[in-house]
């Protein structure tokens, strides 16, 4: 027999108060039958009585499991594409220590707590790119993810409609995502994307393919370093980039999947987490194990009906 808690001093001290009260119970009964010159033996009985269903209470709260039952656990998983904007504008520091460094940092949360998901990166600005197929190996995922930064981005712009075709491409032609629950994970803050062809988007829906857009930046907006100093405008001035959170929305609400905006302490990664893993995945491990059941109800039953018995049946203390 196993037990789900030990016994602890609460258990212990139960126990002691009880032996204790009913010591002095019978210390001030037994006193009394010699003073009235009788026998006080028929509370003996009684005690043993209410010593086993105090027993039987004690042993249901320790939560007995004996016996073996069959249960089935299945394993699922998904295959999810991270699109991780790559611009210029992912430089600025009004997320520290800078947008995308911040974003690296909390895609390993998330490729951990979806330990039994397969990941694949694009990585994006003017053109897109796979810097990492679909694959298990977290590990070697995290190890690709730290490489990636706005040195591989050619220019300055953004181009989503390519990383989207690419990513769309990459999970309808691969043959081991037939059977998956697919999903897309944009990072970005959402700024020059330009005029995407809405079709894009629309193809996603077809394959039933969600995507969730994470905004990342805020409205304040942050400057961008350039050597010694800062990217400038035309005019000299110092360039200034914002969270576009209305088109990340829009995305979202396009691609049937959910707007959520990172925050510095990385919250919402459960957030991004429970949403992903809602997603109906493939079963990768079904088995069946056995496992014992807590059957403190027996200990309980037993405890109840002694205690009907204490109440129902009466014995004289003093007998003449």
């Amino acid at each position: 027999m196993n037990w789900l808690y030990r016994f602890s001093v609460t258990e212990w001290s139960i126990v002691a108060l009880f032996l204790l009260l009913y010591g002095l119970y019978f210390s001030r009964t037994f006193r009394l039958a010699r003073q009235l010159g009788t026998s006080a033996r028929a509370v003996i009985p009684k005690f043993f009585l209410r010593s086993s269903y105090l027993l039987l209470l004690l042993m249901a709260l320790l939560g007995p499991s004996f016996g073996e039952a069959e249960r089935s656990v299945t394993t699922q998983g998904r295959d999810i594409y991270l699109l991780v904007d790559i611009s210029k504008s992912m430089d600025a520091t009004d997320v520290a220590p800078t947008r995308l460094e911040r974003i690296k940092y909390d895609i390993q949360q998330l490729t951990d707590t979806l330990a039994a998901d397969r990941f694949g990166l694009i990585l994006f600005s003017t053109d897109a790119f796979v810097l990492s197929p679909l694959t298990a190996d977290h590990d070697a995922f995290n190890r690709m993810l730290r490489d990636a930064g706005t040195s591989l981005s050619p220019s300055g712009g953004t181009d989503l409609c390519s990383a989207l075709e690419l990513a769309r491409e990459k999970l309808i032609t691969d043959p081991t995502t037939q059977q998956s629950a697919k999903a897309l994970v944009l990072f970005s803050d959402g700024e020059d994307f330009g005029t995407c062809d809405r079709s894009a988007l629309s193809r996603l829906r077809t394959y039933a393919i969600p995507l969730f857009t994470v905004g990342v930046g805020t409205e304040s907006g942050g400057t961008i370093r350039k050597g010694r100093d800062f990217v400038r405008d035309d005019q000299q001035r110092i360039v200034r980039t914002r969270l576009d959170r209305e088109t990340l929305q829009r995305l979202a609400s396009d691609g049937r999947g959910q707007y959520i905006e990172a925050v510095a302490n990385s919250q919402y990664i459960a957030d991004l987490a429970g949403a992903l893993h809602a997603l109906q995945g493939r079963t990768i491990d079904r088995r069946l194990i056995a496992v014992s059941t807590n059957k403190y109800y027996y200990f309980l039953t037993a405890a109840l009906l002694l205690i009907a018995i204490d109440l129902i049946v009466t014995v004289r203390t003093f007998s003449i």
